[in-house]
């Protein structure tokens, strides 16, 4: 048998071509792809070759494993129907929806611990945004935003949209949000953000600042995430975070330099600078959470939140190429684009 799967093959460079598809072995299924959604930060890092080349693609997902360099497979939100299996499999498998995180890729062979059943209820459609809602619970927890705070979210692609709204469901005094495009600033206020706003503006930190309300109190946001994917956006975040705030880093830079401006407010504030990654559980949560704990919420977020609006494009496997070119050319037309098989 023969699969179709997408390579990275050089800069600009988004090809799907065909080879041998492997049957599955003891304990393995066979998957048939049924959508994979496009993660845009990190595939357009690929795709515009600005990834890092010195270290693994992913140590955590057996199907990334390997390095950044180009032929690379990449993707890992893929939701897909079980239509075969191997032996040692139980029937029980057999036509089950299930998502994996796995490149894009027509069938895969996978182990049964790499794949995660859809849970009754959730669409196709909206299990394949499992990883970006993992990484906003992740998000979410790292920040750990208390009662009555004021928090700003700089960045509303899919996973600034997704943490919004994560966080729209909690008591905080105010929810902020900026991005450069009217449609995902449009989004975000109907997700819950009390307003969202042009990080282009020149006058959008003074804005920022009047939305505040408890900065009659305490000047300043109590907590920031960076979740745009542009390091400029990182000063902003320092100059609206008050004294000893906390700034959430979400975003992968790859290769993109960040000239950061400390000789100014940060000196004396003592904000704190936080990495947030979804690979890993901070130290401070592992007594309590786990990946399975994890997913077990981001599962729920899925099913309690409408969120298949923000899919806003669906495009046929075969036309992958023309995807990337749409979020690399035009980013402000796409939220979350989906791969149809």
């Amino acid at each position: 048998m023969l699969r179709q799967a997408l390579y990275f093959d050089g800069p600009g460079q988004a090809v799907v071509r065909e080879e041998p598809l492997p049957l599955p072995g003891p304990g393995q299924v066979l998957v048939q792809t049924l959508v994979s959604a496009i993660s845009p930060g990190t595939e357009l890092l690929i795709y515009n070759n600005l990834f890092p080349t010195e270290i693994p693609v992913d140590a955590t997902i057996l199907a990334l494993a390997g390095t950044f360099r180009y032929p690379l497979k990449y993707g890992y939100a893929a939701v897909g129907q079980v239509i075969a299996a191997g032996p040692e499999v139980p029937p029980a498998w057999q036509d089950r929806l299930v998502f994996a995180f796995h490149p894009h890729e027509s069938h895969f062979v996978a182990a049964l611990d790499e794949l995660h059943p859809v849970p009754p209820g959730i669409s196709p459609e909206a299990a394949a945004l499992l990883p970006n809602m993992e990484t906003a619970v992740t998000l979410a927890l790292d920040g750990a935003p208390l009662l009555g705070e004021q928090v700003v979210v700089f960045g509303q692609g899919i996973i600034g949209l997704l943490l919004t709204a994560v966080l729209a469901r909690l008591p905080l005094a105010a929810l902020l949000t900026l991005d450069l495009y009217p449609r995902r600033r449009l989004a975000s206020e109907t997700l819950g953000a009390t307003a969202s706003l042009d990080p282009g503006d020149p006058s959008c930190l003074t804005k920022l600042r009047a939305l505040l309300p408890a900065g009659c109190y305490y000047p300043g946001a109590d907590l920031s995430y960076e979740v745009s994917g542009h390091p400029t956006a990182l000063d902003q975040a320092i100059a609206i975070t008050g004294f000893h705030g906390r700034i959430v880093v979400g975003s992968w830079y790859g290769r993109k330099p960040a000239s950061l401006h400390l000789g100014g407010v940060f000196h004396r504030s003592r904000i704190r600078l936080l990495s947030s990654q979804v690979s890993t559980i901070s130290p401070a949560l592992s007594g309590r959470w786990n990946k399975p704990r994890l997913l077990a919420q981001a599962w729920q977020l899925l099913q309690n939140l409408t969120l298949t609006p923000l899919i806003t494009h669906t495009i046929p496997f075969l036309q992958a190429a023309t995807a990337y070119d749409l979020l690399a050319r035009n980013p402000g037309e796409a939220i979350q684009v989906l791969l149809a098989y």
